[in-house]
This record gives structure tokens, sequence and C-alpha cells, in this order.
């Protein structure tokens, strides 16, 4: 076989670097080294071999390389300088150039291009300024691509006065000038700087390309101006552009952000050729719109296409499934991001612990959590409001304290961080923690308190009973309370029967949001569960007069990939006779252990029949009831509600868990209740006020208390209900219950029935 001639080993080099093959390069090396008949190699070669080293990011061979060529020149050195930039080794290209300058070999319009992108890389303006100088001197700032990227240098550094003086000195602007800066204004968040030099574009006769329309539809889009938006489309169906594939991206991510998930449909379902991206900017903008089910129905018409799911892709639909608490597809999409090898990305791994975290799966969620390599402040974030929604104060606090002191890389927290961690507080009633992690945010983390910290520390106080300090705690506050704030103290006051300060926090809530039904509601319901049913009518009456529809309350399961929807008296399931006679069922089994349906959730003025009848109708109970008929024993029972479970299903379910022996996890509108053997990882903290009903007569079971020192045993176990007949009586339950009952006999004029007994959890004292 004759040796390879020069030109052969020239062309096997760069089809080596075409391959990104390590290998091959050296294997081309030695074979080069073999052929030649002289000790040193030919320039040509050498910058050849530096070229695909520095490329292949070998820096030290690339180095080494261009060492041992005897006479290197401008090209060879272009060759390291560029590779080490493009590889993001910015501080090792500026060397390499400066090493080049001390041979005095002057640079070419491709060498400077590639330093000042190393400038603006590391965001070094007195670096860029001399590479700018030096350009001047040598006359190559003419150059197009040598002004252009002087441009972008001034730009990405924040220099815009400089930016603007280099453009305006160019003598030739091609469309990669403008779309430098149309793009770097963008970015800057200078959008309607990017509208004016686009419209400026437009006017001296320029043609974009897709990076122009693509980078002035992102500027429509993170300005929400759908106008404008809507404006480019015209141009880009006038022109013929819209049928590029890239374009057609750009305009499903510019109208799923803006809201327009129509008008992204169509685009997306007109686009003749879609590629991955193309994919994954519809599950985008369906899942940024909170359409999570039609994300997921794209996703798996992507792989029926074949698609390859990408870090984007995976992260998208790992977000759609936390959003609706589709743990099974989530579990699937986790199997499909493994076998795609993607799993270990960070923004998978963090969009992984946000899903099991959303759908009530702490445990895979830690796992999920140990197994992300590198962990950004997101996947802190995420694992933190993973332990906010299972209200695991403690666990969120010792989290929050190893990410900013235990890690080996320090995190700062961030606006989002603060949030999860008093979110987790309010939730777990930790209200010194809460408290302390607020007022230090100022101080030590340099993070202001915006409208959801305050909104946490009024749900802080207020699920916690200090309803008057949730209160001046309002009154105080160095901002505009928002809704959510006088939501937080609205519903304390349901919860707590403040109905006049309840007035209070409706009022505000009725003037900045008239027409939100929710707010009406709350206030209705907390009229009726104090008795007052006249005030009660009278909000629901002028919710009909003004047109304030209240939405339906429903709770949905999924059972075999099948969602099933319940509302409230809901009978129109295929199967309701089954349910309704599996809530019979759990009727006579829950009554036989002494459990009695709490009718304060009943919110009609109704007889007492009929508001147990009621509140056996809700929702929840009904989606239980069709799970327990549905999934196999031993499988956990999965609930979502769209509002706040109530309190007497809370207590139901927690009797149902024991009965059935089943573990029940409900995710209502604020957090997740996990049920099992009676007892509930919130620990009954959301409805311990809700406890104490009040009735005629004395309710107890002597024959049950007899055998009772005292009540110490019970804590965390049960509750005394009592309703008093005459004068006012405060019983304190910690004397000997015994005590207490004779106690109450002596008086005489009190009666009592030993016809009932309630089980709830223990929280102090009762008082009337």
């Amino acid at each position: 076989m004759p040796p390879l001639t020069p030109t052969a080993l020239a062309a096997a080099i760069e089809s080596a670097a075409a391959s990104h093959s390590p290998l091959r390069g050296r294997s081309v090396h030695a074979q080069i080294l073999k052929t030649l008949t002289t000790p040193t190699t030919p320039t040509t070669l050498s910058n050849h071999l530096v070229n695909i080293y520095s490329k292949l990011d070998l820096p030290d061979s690339a180095l080494l390389a261009l060492r041992l060529t005897p006479h290197p020149s401008v090209v060879t050195w272009t060759s390291l300088i560029s590779g080490a930039s493009l590889n993001h080794r910015h501080l090792s290209a500026l060397l390499h150039f400066s090493a080049m300058r001390r041979l005095s070999i002057q640079p070419n319009h491709f060498t400077l291009p590639c330093t000042f992108k190393s400038s603006a890389a590391l965001r070094d303006p007195p670096a860029g300024r001399q590479l700018h100088g030096l350009s001047v001197k040598s006359g190559l700032i003419h150059d197009v691509f040598v002004g252009c990227s002087a441009f972008d240098m001034y730009c990405k550094c924040g220099c815009w006065d400089d930016a603007r003086k280099v453009f305006d000195e160019m003598p030739v602007r091609n469309v990669a000038t403008w779309n430098a800066y149309i793009s770097n204004s963008v970015f800057e968040g200078r959008t309607y700087d990017a509208f004016g030099a686009f419209v400026e574009f437009r006017d001296v006769g320029g043609e974009g390309n897709s990076i122009t329309y693509c980078a002035v539809l992102n500027g429509c889009s993170d300005c929400g101006d759908v106008l404008l938006g809507r404006q480019v489309h015209g141009v880009l169906i006038r022109s013929g552009c819209d049928r590029d594939v890239s374009i057609g991206n750009g305009l499903v991510d510019f109208y799923g952000k803006c809201g327009e998930v129509g008008s992204a449909e169509v685009v997306f379902k007109g686009m003749g050729v879609r590629n991955v991206v193309s994919w994954c900017s519809m599950i985008a903008a369906y899942e940024q719109n909170y359409e999570e089910e039609k994300a997921c129905v794209v996703f798996m018409d992507a792989r029926r296409e074949g698609a390859r799911p990408t870090d984007f892709m995976a992260s998208s639909v790992l977000s759609a499934c936390a959003g609706m608490a589709g743990l099974e597809v989530g579990r699937s999409v986790h199997a499909l991001a493994v076998k795609a090898c993607v799993d270990e990305n960070v923004y998978v791994g963090s969009a992984l612990v946000d899903m099991y975290g959303k759908c009530g799966n702490i445990e895979d969620c830690e796992k999920a959590f140990d197994e992300v390599p590198e962990r950004n402040l997101i996947t802190w974030n995420a694992m933190l409001g993973g332990y906010a929604h299972q209200g695991h104060a403690r666990m969120a606090l010792a989290l929050f304290k190893e990410m900013t002191e235990g890690c080996e890389r320090e995190v700062s927290p961030n606006y989002v961080t603060l949030v999860c961690v008093l979110s987790a507080c309010s939730r777990a009633g930790a209200v010194e923690e809460g408290v302390k992690m607020f007022w230090s945010m100022r101080e030590r983390y340099g993070i202001e308190p915006g409208p959801e910290h305050y909104a946490c520390m009024v749900d802080l106080f207020g699920k916690a009973g200090m309803v008057e300090q949730a209160y001046e705690f309002i009154k105080g506050m160095p901002i505009r309370p928002t809704i959510s704030v006088w939501g937080a103290l609205l519903g304390a006051c349901r919860v707590y029967g403040k109905p006049e300060l309840g007035k209070i926090a409706a009022s505000n809530l009725f003037e900045i949001d008239p027409k939100d039904s929710g707010n009406h509601v709350l206030l209705s319901n907390m009229f009726a569960a104090s008795g007052r049913w006249e005030d009660a009518t009278v909000v629901r009456k002028e919710m009909k007069d003004v047109g304030i529809k209240k939405g339906a309350g429903c709770s949905w399961i999924s059972v075999k990939n099948v969602i099933h929807v319940f509302q409230a008296k809901d009978t129109s399931h295929e199967r309701n006779s089954e349910i309704q006679a599996m809530l019979m069922k759990l009727r006579t089994y829950m009554k036989a252990s002494g459990y009695i349906a709490d009718t304060n959730f009943a919110l009609y003025d109704l007889e007492e029949e009929e508001k147990e009848t009621e509140v056996w109708c809700h929702s929840e109970k009904l989606a239980l009831a069709f799970a327990l008929i549905s999934i196999p024993p031993g499988v956990p029972i999965r609930i979502t509600k769209n509002l706040r479970v109530c309190g007497d299903c809370h207590s139901a379910i927690k009797c149902i868990s024991k009965i059935v022996d089943r573990e029940i996890i409900v995710r209502d509108n604020n957090r997740f209740h996990r049920f099992k053997d009676n007892q509930c990882s919130c620990r009954d903290y959301c409805i311990k006020s809700l406890s104490i009903r009040w009735y005629d007569s004395l309710v107890l079971v002597p024959q049950r208390l007899q055998n009772l020192a005292s009540l110490e045993s019970l804590k965390g176990e049960m509750d005394l209900i009592i309703a008093l007949r005459g004068p006012s009586l405060r019983v304190h339950v910690d004397e000997n219950i015994n005590d207490d009952i004779d106690r109450l006999m002596e008086l005489g004029r009190w009666e009592y029935s030993a016809k009932r007994i309630r089980f709830r959890s223990f929280y102090g004292a009762l008082s009337q």
C-alpha cells in the first residue's frame, strides 16, 4: 500500500474531527508520524492536528502539537484559540492570544471574533476594549464579522452605549449584525429596543431569517404583546417563512407563553415537518397553561412518531404530571428518562423531585433528590416544596439548614426558597420557627419579604388560632395586602368562628376582586358554620344577583389509566349502585366504631338527619367508595380534590383507613393528607378547631371512661365532646375524667346521655 499524501492525511484528520472521535484523531496522528520522512510535521498538517485536538477539548495535546510546529502561523494559533473558546475555556483562549501577540503574530478576521466571544463570556469589558482597540489599529474592525463580534461583546457585557457606537460606525451590516442587536436586546430585557431595531431592519430592506423572527417572537412573549406577535406572524405568512420548522417552533412557543393555546395548536397542527423541538414546544405550551392532560397526550403522540425524549421534553412532561398529580404517568416518564439517559440531568432530576413531591410520594421524592448528581437551587426548592406540601416543618428546616450551611457548596436561598419554608411552618403549626425565619429574611439572606411571604405569615398565625394577631400583622404590613393575605385571614376566621373579623377580610377581598366566587362562598360557609343562616343566605343571594357562579367542587381518581370525576350527590357514574352499597357498608362499620358525622359541614339549614345525609354525599367520599370497589387491596388510594377537604370527610377517611386497612392519600387545594391506621400526616392540625360540637346533652360513655385514671393517656387520640344546657361551663381536661363527671352530676341541673361518643384528636381545653 503506497503512503498517504499530506492531502489525504489532512482529509482523514478532518473526518475524525467531524465524528468527534479522539481515538480516530490519535490514530491518524500516528499514521502521520509513520508516514513522514522528515523529523518535523509540515505546517499544514500541524494546523489540522492543533485544530482537531483543540476542538475535541484535548488542550494539552493541542498545545503540544502547536509547540512541535517549527513555525506556527496565525492559522495555527487561531485553531488553538477557537477550540478553547468553543469548549468554554475562555480564559485559556485569551492567554493563548496574548502568547501569540508576544511572538508578534498579527491576528486575522477569524482570530478576533473568537477572542471577543471569550471576553463576553467572562464579562470582561477591559479585555474587550483592548481587543477593540487592536482591531481598530489593524483595520479589521471594518470587517463585518469582527465588527459584529465587537458589538456582541459590548452587549453581553452590559455596555450598551459602547455597543450602539460600534453599531452606528459599522460601514456594512449583514443579517447576523441585526440578529445580534435584536437577540441581545431581548435577552437583556430591552424588548422595545429589539422591536425598534427590527422595524429599522425592515425599513432598510432587510430580510430576516429564522433567528431574527424567533428573537422577535421571544421579545413579544416576554412582554406579553400578543398583538405585535400576531403582526409578526402575518409578516411570516406573507413571506412564506412560516413554513420553516424553526419559525413554527417559535410561534408555538410564543402563543403558549402568551396563553393563546388555541393559536399554538393551530400552528402546531399546520406544521408540515416537526422536529423534537416542535413537540417540546407544544408540550410546554399546554403545561404552562394548566392543560396537563393534553400535555401528556402530546407526549404520547411524540413517542408514537418516534421522537426521542430529551431533557427538556422529560422535564416539561414531569411538570405536567406534577400539576395533575399523575403519579403513575410520572413514573412511566421517569422510566423513559432513565432509558434515554437524561435522568441525571439537573433539570430532569429537579422535575422528578417536584413531581414526586406534588404527587404526595415523599419517599420517592427524597430518593430522586438523593440521586441528583449535582443539585442547583431549583432542586433544593423542589425538595423543600415537597416537605411543605406534606407539612413537614422540621424536615424542611433541617434541609434548609443543610442547604445553606451543611453542603459542600453552600447554596444561597432565593425568594421561592423562603416561601417554601414558611409554607411548611404554616401547615405544621411551627409558629416560633416561622416567625424567626420571617424576621431573619432581610438581615441574614438579603431577601425583601414579598406578598407571598406575608400571606404565609398570616396563614401561620391563622392556622394556629392567633386570628387577632394575624389581623394586627396585616395592619402593620408595609405593602398593600393582596388577595392571598386577606384570603388567609378569612379562612382562619371561618375555621375559628370569628365572623365579625371575617366580614372585614371579606370586604377587602370583594374590593380587590369582586367577581371571585371563592371569597363569597367562604364567607357564606363561615356564617353557616356559626349558625347564622340568614347572613349565609344573604351572601348567596348577592352572588346570584351579580351573576357570580360558584365553581363546582369535585374529586377525581385514576383507575386503570381512566380519570373518574365525582361531584357532591353525584349519581351519574356507571357503577353508582355499587358505590352507594359501599357507602352504606362503610357507614355501618363506622357507626359501630363510634364515628358520628359532623353536620357542621352541611352548609344549609336542614334537619339534623338531613344534614348527616348531606355530608355523606361529598365528592371525596364518593371517590373513595369507588376506589374501594375498583382498586385491589394493598394498593394505596390516591384522590385529588379541587377544593379543601372538609373536616367531616377528613375524620371519615381517617376512620375508613383503619377499617379497610388501606393507605389513602388525598390531595386538596392546600396540602396532602396521608391517612393510615386512623391517623393523618397533618396530625389533624388543619381541622383541630373544627372538632368541638355543642349538643343539648353531655356526650360521654361512662363504661369506656371508668377505668381511665386521667386523660393523659388519651392525648393525641380523642376529644371530650360536650354540649351544655344552661349556663356556660368551662371543663378543663387536665384533671381526672371521673372527677369531671362527678362534678357535673353534682350540679343537678345538667343532663347527660350515654348514647354517643366522638373520637377526635386532643388539642387542649374545651369551652363553650
